[in-house]
């Protein structure tokens, strides 16, 4: 496992954009997400890069309506937490009208930039081949 520094979470987003996200697992299979040198749970070092499952499942979400200014172009907007496997994620939910947004929906996570301000952000997108 590499250390962690200050581009590590740039390089998390790079691969998750790229359809190759990851989590780091211990020996106790305690899941956390880069950057990590040790498991926030219970201190072990020896950290396991592990591929993040394709698809995650709405855990608890939110619409914002009324944004502070910084985020007027992206409103109204869901932010969630999603979780994949033994870790959680939380990102802007896009693909689908926020009214459809519900707790268990099959999302698939990706990398987007915000409308407002260009700046790289976790995404879900609903999870097409769960649709029936």
């Amino acid at each position: 496992m590499s250390d962690a520094s200050d581009g590590e979470y740039d390089v998390f987003l790079d691969a998750l954009a790229d359809g190759r996200g990851y989590y780091y697992t211990c020996s106790n299979g305690h899941g956390t997400v880069p950057p990590r040198r040790v498991c926030p749970h219970c201190g072990d070092r020896d950290l396991e890069r592990i591929p993040l499952p394709e698809t995650g499942e709405i855990r608890t979400y939110s619409t914002v309506n009324v944004p502070t200014p910084a985020f007027d172009d992206d409103a109204p907007y869901v932010t969630a937490i999603a979780s994949f496997g033994p870790i959680r994620l939380t990102g802007i939910v896009r693909g689908t009208d926020p009214t459809d947004v519900e707790i268990g929906t099959p999302v698939a996570a990706t990398v987007e930039p915000r409308e407002t301000t260009d700046e790289r952000t976790v995404t879900f997108r609903p999870d097409e081949s769960t649709r029936t």
